[in-house]
This record gives structure tokens, sequence and C-alpha cells, in this order.
């Protein structure tokens, strides 16, 4: 049997089954499977790339989207681990694995499946240690820290891989396990890498994570990619623990670019010629099952149960766990091809549109989860989450009122209005939001925007969101805040101007505003004559000679 080992895919698939079949012509014989390191790219569209940690001259569409949309099939069983380089938010979709393309898989945060009779664990990210110990918190949209703590790796998933018993033939992850470069030609690596040198030095490149598992796991062979070189190297194992004495031969390869290493095959005893699929593996799924309740969703640190821990710290299947899988499985552990498309395909424009892709459930790891009985990280986050706020599309309303009943016991009760067409996403979209308390908002079917006019109170500025000063505080009881909307039809009326010095920046609504507040509000008399500033167009420079 015939493994292809990819290092650092960069989405080029095109290329790599290109040259995976030239191997095959010149050698005469056929590849059953191919092993990619990380960095695989899978991106749909354009919208998956505003998720991806990369550079702007990187962000590019390359060949996956063929693959998702089904106008091209992989010509072999492709297995892949996530690196940082990835569309995070369709693996987020994938916790368990699954099929992101037909023919392409996924192993997950971490996991382990069988072909052939190998055992194949692999885990997906690269080491940091700030994010080592947190839960799984992040969800799109991203921000600029998430975007990258959302593919570092986390001591949850190293600690279910260390759970494992017995023989593992493989191990595939992105970055190299620490101290690694000791068992091998150190030297040679620091002549293409010199800026390596002081990491080496002080032994702190790789992961220490890695070196966990390598100690732990102590797999036959290790494939590993992310420093852009070939380097290989063998760590010999004493007897330690009940474990016996072992070989782990270790192989880094480089990204996928002309006159690179990017590419080895190698041969492997061939348990089952018959077999061209993918199975679970029965102890892995143990291992998820009880240890689930330790899944994390939250920004805060949690260490792992170990010796001397209250309750159960040895997660190791026991016959009664391994027999509940079975059952579960009934017992066909194949992995069912059941790919869905769950977002667009690629609709031929490579610039990002501004559509940011909320967050999926994916019916693969759904099906997966009850089946199993874990808990999908995605839907936990979702459904710790409060609602979110109402929005009202000024734009499509005709002339009406919205009344929003605002309850709380605080002694202070501020109620802002965003007018900013950054925070609502687009324009003619207000929020209406209670600070301070628990609000129970009531949205009327017949809303009404609000006027500013100069009679309008003081008004201080914070962040995107407009409050009232402390002169203006609304009393804590029940109250009624209303607000008109006129009607869009009047777009040729004049717009008004709201003075810098009172809201800030600039408003444009279609007609002049106007607040009316509680009459339990204190109110500043000011003079009814003196209106708004108005001029016709927004490019004008000029006011009348009346004003």
């Amino acid at each position: 049997m015939k493994i292809a080992v990819e290092g650092c895919a960069h989405g080029e698939l095109d290329v790599i089954y290109e040259r995976i079949a030239q191997e095959e012509a010149r050698g005469h014989f056929k590849v059953d499977l191919l092993i990619c390191c990380g960095d695989f790219q899978s991106v749909r569209n354009a919208s998956d790339l505003a998720c991806m940690a990369v550079p702007q001259k990187y962000k590019e569409m390359c060949s996956f989207h063929k693959y998702y949309s089904g106008e091209k099939r992989a010509p072999i069983l492709t297995v892949f681990i996530g690196g940082n380089h990835e569309a995070s938010n369709y693996l987020q979709e994938l916790p368990y694995g699954g099929w992101v393309a037909p023919g392409i898989y996924y192993m997950g945060y971490a996991g382990v499946v069988q072909f052939r009779g190998l055992r194949i664990a692999g885990l997906s990210g690269i080491y940091k240690g700030p994010d080592y110990l947190k839960g799984r918190h992040e969800l799109p949209p991203y921000n600029n820290s998430t975007i990258r703590s959302v593919y570092h790796v986390r001591n949850l998933d190293v600690f279910r891989l260390r759970q494992l018993t017995g023989k593992i033939d493989i191990l595939i992850t992105h970055d190299w396990p620490r101290g690694i470069y000791n068992y091998g030609d150190k030297n040679t690596l620091l002549r293409y890498k010199e800026f390596f040198r002081e990491e080496v030095e002080q032994n702190t490149l790789g992961s220490r994570a890695g070196e966990l598992l390598l100690e732990d796991v102590r797999p036959a062979h290790w494939f590993a990619a992310h420093l852009h070189v070939r380097f290989t190297a063998t760590v010999n194992h004493e007897e330690k623990d009940g474990k016996p004495a072992s070989v782990t031969r270790f192989l880094a390869l480089d990204k996928c670019l002309p006159k690179r290493k990017f590419l080895e095959i190698i041969d492997f005893p061939d348990g089952n010629s018959n077999k061209n699929y993918l199975d679970y593996d029965e102890e892995w799924l143990a291992i998820l099952k009880s240890t689930n309740h330790l899944l994390s969703v939250v920004n805060s640190t949690q260490h792992m149960p170990g010796p001397g821990y209250s309750g159960r710290w040895d997660f190791r299947p026991t016959k009664e766990e391994l027999a509940k899988v079975k059952s579960a499985f009934n017992p066909d552990l194949r992995i069912p091809e059941n790919f869905i498309r769950t977002a667009p395909v690629f609709n031929g424009r490579h610039r990002f549109d501004g559509v940011v892709p909320d967050p999926l459930k994916n019916p693969q790891t759904e099906s997966f989860c009850d089946k199993l009985g874990v808990d999908d990280p995605v839907e936990v986050i979702l459904s710790s989450r409060a609602p979110a706020k109402k929005r009202v599309d000024v734009s499509v309303v005709e002339e009406s009122e919205l009344d929003v009943t605002l309850s709380g016991t605080n002694e202070k009760t501020d109620i802002s209005i965003s007018t900013d067409s950054e925070d609502t996403g687009s324009p003619g979209l207000f929020f209406v939001d209670k600070q301070g308390s628990t609000p129970s908002s009531t949205l009327n079917s017949t809303p009404r925007l609000p006027s500013f006019s100069r009679s309008t109170p003081n008004f201080n500025r914070s962040g995107n969101a407009f409050s009232p000063s402390s002169p203006f505080q609304s009393p804590p009881l029940t109250q009624r805040f209303r607000m008109t909307l006129p009607s869009p039809k009047q777009d040729k009326q004049e717009e008004a101007v709201v003075s810098r010095g009172t809201l800030g920046p600039k408003i444009y609504p279609s007609s002049p505003l106007a607040i009316r507040y509680p009459a339990e509000s204190p109110k500043r008399e000011c003079n009814s004559d003196v209106g708004p500033r108005q001029f016709k167009r927004r490019n004008a420079s000029l006011y009348d000679a009346s004003e």
C-alpha cells in the first residue's frame, strides 16, 4: 500500500494531484491515500477568505472550490489536518471531523481513523502557550485576536490523544514536536534555516504539546510541515511505564512550490486491500464520549484532571465503554460519505464582498453527535449566547409609530440610539438598546423614526452610540419611549444637519427629526424659532443669506 504525504498544501490541490499522477506514471504504481499536513485552505467562496489569517496578498481562491462545488472530484482518497492558514469558519463546522468535499476528509481538532488496518491519528493547529489551556470560545465573525486563536491547539485535544493505547501507525501534526531536531541532522537544518538557531539553542522551537505526544503516544511514523523545510529524524523510545521500546520516524516536508520537497510516497503494509474507505476508531470514539464533560467554550483557563484529582482522571476506555460504542454504531464503524454543502459555491468574484459568514451547524456533526452522545462546541456557544438586538429597517417602513417599553429596577436607565451605518451593517438600520439592567422590549408593528431638532437636550457621545447626559436620566419605573418615523417617500425634502457640537458626526436623515421624552424627564427651554441649519444637497457649501 502506497501513501502520499504532502507538507503545506496552501490550497494547491490541482498541483498536488497532478504531481502524484506523474509519479504514478513514472513508477507504474497506484497511490492509495493522500495525507496533507495542514495549511490545506479549504476555501469555498470569497467570504471564507475573510476567515483566513493570512496577509491580504496571499488571499487567493486557489483550486479547492472546484472540488467543493462538484466541478472536480478528488482522484485519491485524501485526509488532512488543519494548520494556521485555514478557512477556520468551515473547519469549525466539523470539530470531530467530516467531509469538506467528496473524497476529502478533515480529521477535526483531533481524531483517529483507520484505513486498511492502519491507525492514523491527527492533531490540527499550532501550539501557542497563552491559548493552550482555554476553551473553544471562538466563533465567526472573528476579530483580530480570535481569527488566530481559533487554530491554536487546546489541552483537551492533547489530553484525549494521550489516552490512546495500543499502536499508532501514523500521527499527523502541523508543527513539529519540540526537541525533534536533536534526533536528526541539526547542522544541515540550520544551514538551510539559519534563523532557527536561537530557538534551537534555547530548545523553544516546536510544540510542547507535540513533545508530550511523542513521549506518550510513540507513533511509528510522524508527519508534519509548518516550517517549510524537509527534515527527518529517528527517535528510539526506551521501555517505560509498561510501554515497550519502540521507534518513531519523523518526516517534515516543505510547502507546495516548484523545486521544493513537498511530496513523498511511502510504502506501508496492506492490511485489507479491498477496503478503500475510512473507518472510525473504536477506542477514540469511547474516549470522546467519556471526556465530553471536559469540553469548555469559555475564554478562561481549564486544567485537565490528573493524579490526585478527586474524580476520574484516567480515561483509557474500559470494556464496557467500548461495548457501548459498538452498540451505538451497530457495529458498523465505516465513516458515512454524507458530505453536504453548507455554503454557496464560488461565484467567480475573487474580491471579498463584505459579507462575513455566520456560524453554521453542519449536518455531519449533528448526526455524529446524536449517535455518539457528545456535544457540538458551536451549538454549545450559540445556545449560551444572549439574543441579538432587534433591528428596524427604516428604508421600508411607512409613516407610523414605534413604542418601546423598557422596565428595570436600577436607579439609572440609559437609552442609546445608534445611527452609525458601520454599527448596524447597512444604512437605515437603527438599534434601540437599554444599558444598565435587563430590559423587556416590545416593538409595535407600526414604527416611527425620531426627529432631532435644536430643542434636543445635550448628548454625550460614547463609541458609536448616543446616550443622554446625566440631567436627562430616565426614572427607574416602567416607561414608554416614543419615536416617530417619517415616510421614505419624502425623499425630495431638504436634509437636516445636526451640529457636530451636539451629536458628534453629521447625520443625514430624509426629514427633520424630533425626540419626545417622557413627562417625568426634565426639558430644557429653547427658542422655538431657531431651527436646524439646512442645505439642499450634501455637497452644498453656502447657506442662504436669510440664515
